[in-house]
C-alpha cells in the first residue's frame, strides 16, 4: 500500500510537470513570439481553456502527499517553505494577469505579471527537488535552470503545435534557440541523479525533440518534450523513494494502514474521472489557435 500511494504521489506530480510546464513556458514565450495585440491574445489562448485546470494536479498531489504521508508533507513544506511561498505568489501572479487581462485596456502590467508569474514556479519547483535531492545550493540552482529551460522548450513546443502564422514560426525558431541552454543543462542535471537509466533517456527526449521541431514535426516533439519531463520525474522519484527526505524513510513517513486503505477507495472512484474529464478537455480544445483574419 505504502509503495502504490508513492507511485500516485509520483504520478500526480509527474502529470503536473509536464501540463504546467507548457503552461509555464508559453507565459514566458508570449511576449517574445507576438506582434501586436492579436498575435499576443493568439499565443495565451493556446492555454486559456486549460491552465487552471492543470493547476488542479498540484493541488492533488500536495493534498495526497498530507493524506499519505504527512511527515514527508510537513517536512517537504517547512523546510522549503520560502520557495514554496515564492511558488504560490507566483501562480496567483500569473491567474489575476490571465483573467484580467481581457478587462483592461492596457496590459502591460497584466502581461509582466504572466511572465514573472510562469518563470518563478519553473525555476523553484526544479531548485526544491533538486536540493531534496543532493541537500546543496549548487544543486538547487542547477536543478532550477534545468527546469526553467525545460518548460521554455516544452512551451515554445507548444506554441508551434497549437498556433499558425508568424507565432507558429517564431515559436519553432525559439525552441531551436532554448535547445542550446536545455540539452546541456539537462545534461549537468540529470547527470547527477543516482537514477541513471531514466535520467539518461530523459536526455535523449529533449535531444530529440530539438531534431524534430527542426524537421517541424510539431506533435512528436511534443510528445518528446513531455518524455523527457516524465523520465527527468521518474529518475527523481525513483530517487527519492529510499529517503523522500534526509533521515527519513518511505516506511516513517506513511500514513497508517487503515487511512491508506480509505484513500484507495477514494481514489479508485476519483482519479479516473479526473482523467476522462481533462483528456476530454484537451480534445475539445485541441485545433489550432489563429490570428481572426
Amino acid at each position: 500500500m505504502i509503495d502504490l500511494w508513492f507511485l500516485i504521489i509520483a504520478f500526480l506530480w509527474t502529470g503536473y510537470f509536464i501540463l504546467e510546464g507548457f503552461d509555464f513556458g508559453v507565459g514566458m514565450l508570449a511576449p517574445i513570439v507576438s506582434r501586436g495585440p492579436d498575435q499576443r491574445r493568439q499565443a495565451l489562448q493556446t492555454i486559456g481553456p486549460v491552465w487552471d485546470g492543470n493547476e488542479v494536479w498540484l493541488i492533488t498531489a500536495v493534498g495526497v502527499m498530507f493524506a499519505a504521508f504527512p511527515a514527508w508533507y510537513a517536512g517537504m513544506f517547512s523546510g522549503f517553505y520560502l520557495p514554496v511561498v515564492l511558488v504560490l505568489v507566483g501562480l496567483i501572479v500569473r491567474g489575476v494577469g490571465l483573467e484580467w487581462r481581457g478587462k483592461v485596456e492596457r496590459t502591460f502590467w497584466c502581461d509582466a505579471g504572466i511572465v514573472a508569474g510562469s518563470a518563478v514556479p519553473a525555476f523553484m519547483w526544479g531548485a526544491v527537488f533538486a536540493h531534496m535531492l543532493h541537500g546543496t545550493l549548487a544543486s538547487a540552482v542547477v536543478g532550477g535552470v534545468f527546469s526553467l529551460a525545460v518548460c521554455l522548450l516544452h512551451g515554445a513546443v507548444f506554441l508551434a503545435l497549437r498556433t499558425g502564422g508568424p507565432v507558429r514560426d517564431r515559436a519553432r525558431r525559439a525552441a531551436l534557440a532554448i535547445s542550446v541552454l536545455a540539452i546541456p543543462t539537462a545534461i549537468l542535471a540529470l547527470s547527477q541523479i543516482p537514477s541513471t537509466l531514466p535520467a539518461l533517456a530523459a536526455t535523449a527526449a529533449i535531444a530529440a525533440a530539438t531534431a524534430l521541431i527542426w524537421r517541424r514535426r510539431e506533435g512528436w516533439a511534443f510528445t518528446a518534450t513531455a518524455a523527457g519531463i516524465a523520465l527527468a520525474s521518474a529518475a527523481v522519484f525513483t530517487t527519492l523513494r529510499a529517503e523522500p527526505l534526509t533521515g527519513l524513510t518511505l516506511a516513517e513517513a506513511a500514513s497508517g494502514p487503515y487511512t491508506l486503505t480509505v484513500l484507495s477507495w477514494i481514489g479508485l472512484f476519483t482519479l479516473p474521472f479526473v482523467l476522462l474529464y481533462q483528456g476530454w478537455t484537451y480534445w475539445v480544445f485541441r485545433k489550432r489557435v489563429l490570428v481572426p483574419a
